[in-house]
């Protein structure tokens, strides 16, 4: 017996829910004893399936520990594809682990992170895309998080996935065919159709990748960086978006040595908000540091707010921050003309390009967080299809790059090495869902072509 189909013959169980006080707590078994098992937790000789029962349940010796609601999910038709069992018990960690703790008495085994989402893989009631658009789903910073995620979980990505396969698929088979079968009766104009299809293929999926990289944020939120040089009121607003003092705030330049983050929610929208250093010529090490530190933190960032100080002439270092949003123009870039109360010395031209507005960091700043909602609302938008994890990303990267190495040996009709580069292309947009099996190039040659007649 290989070591998966071993695991899988095995009955796990795990809590559900969260650790912690709460109204309910949800034990969950899954496997061949998981019905036996909770039968003689609840001491029921029977459990119909997909009803809700209320019973008492019993720890090992017989004694009662609670009363619990038992649903019974008879395999094939629950989330593992396994006979499954959950207990609704009274919250609070006590109980739930006084029930694990039972189960596992009459020979269930702890799962391990992750392991019923596996099973559900392994038998065929998840693809890895809805595996991962449930991981993900969980830790949704955004309500238009959930909604892509929850279209992932419909299928979505892997409607997306088939028919990148199935046009790959088709293309090779043809390839094979004319490799093969030469003999048959092909179209002229094969090739060039052939490379027709893959140049489509290939900007669809250019377009879900640059989509994917630019919403990123809606998925593991929105880094949001706050630059400026010194003094003009970048921790003042940390502090006021915040509601409490996070960062030490004075009129000495340079007081933020490090960057400080701290997670708040804007909208809809839980975004990662970081205070960097002011971004000057340092005047010593540790301050050179914070600076570094700084420029990696703009580098990294989903959005960057540019403060500038409305009581002080444009200057030198007012110039390196203009420099520095122009280079970074993949980014959604905010600027605020802050201390907006004091007289007026900034010359406000220099930024006009940026449509910056003006704050007070300290006094009204609702502009910017106005501002700042409509950006990432703007970002959220649109029902396109997108990548919810590095891996898918990488996956369709890939993609792409063979399916472009394939094409070079197809205009010259070297045939074997464009089916070798497009075997590549089809392994790497089927990781996203589910394995490739090169039984399925057989039935698409046997199926759209008369062989063998």
């Amino acid at each position: 017996m290989s070591l998966i189909a071993k695991t899988m013959s095995e009955t796990i169980v795990a809590i559900a829910t969260a650790h912690g006080i709460s109204s309910i707590s949800i034990i969950r078994l899954s496997g061949v004893d998981a019905l036996s098992i909770a039968k003689k937790i609840s001491q029921k000789e029977h459990i119909p399936p997909r009803e809700a029962m209320l019973t008492s349940i019993y720890d090992y010796n017989n004694e009662m520990i609670d009363q619990a609601i038992i649903i019974y999910f008879q395999s094939p038709k629950s989330f593992t594809g396994e006979d499954v069992v959950e207990f609704q018990c009274h919250g609070g960690i006590i109980i739930a682990e006084e029930i694990l703790s039972t189960a596992t008495a009459f020979g269930a085994r702890l799962a391990e992170a992750g392991e019923f989402s596996k099973r559900a893989f392994l038998n065929g009631k998840i693809d890895l895309s809805s595996a991962e658009a449930t991981a993900k789903l969980i830790e949704a910073k955004s309500i238009d998080a959930a909604k892509i995620l929850a279209r992932q979980l419909k299928g979505e990505l892997k409607e997306f996935v088939d028919k990148s396969r199935d046009a790959l698929l088709r293309a090779l088979a043809y390839s094979e065919v004319m490799i093969d079968y030469a003999q048959e009766d092909i179209p002229d104009d094969i090739i060039e159709n052939i490379s027709s299809q893959l140049d489509s293929l290939s900007a669809d999926m250019s377009r879900v990748v640059e989509a994917s990289h630019r919403r990123r944020g809606l998925i593991d939120g929105f880094r949001v960086a706050i630059i400026g040089k010194p003094n003009v009121g970048k921790s003042s607003l940390l502090n006021a978006l915040l509601d409490y003092d996070r960062a030490i705030v004075s009129s000495i330049a340079g007081t933020t040595r490090d960057t400080i983050e701290e997670q708040i929610r804007i909208g809809s929208h839980i975004i990662r908000l970081v205070d960097t250093a002011g971004i000057r010529e340092a005047r010593d090490e540790i301050e050179q540091i914070g600076i570094e530190r700084s420029i990696d933190s703009l580098l990294d960032a989903d959005l960057l707010i540019a403060l500038f100080d409305n009581s002080r002439p444009f200057d030198i270092e007012d110039e390196k921050i203009v420099s520095l949003l122009s280079d970074s123009k993949d980014k959604h870039i905010l600027v605020a003309i802050n201390k907006s109360d004091l007289p007026n010395r900034f010359d406000i031209d220099k930024v006009s390009s940026f449509d910056p507005i003006s704050v007070s960091a300290t006094r009204d700043f609702k502009k910017l967080t106005n501002k700042l909602r409509e950006l990432l609302d703007g970002v959220g938008s649109g029902d396109e299809l997108m990548l919810i994890s590095a891996r898918q990303i990488d996956a369709v990267e890939r993609c792409q790059i063979a399916i472009d190495s394939a094409k070079i040996p197809l205009e010259s009709e070297e045939l074997e090495l464009f089916s070798y580069h497009l075997q590549d292309a089809i392994s790497y947009i089927s990781s996203i869902s589910k394995p490739y099996d090169s039984e399925e190039i057989l039935d698409k040659m046997f199926g759209e072509f008369c062989l063998g007649k």
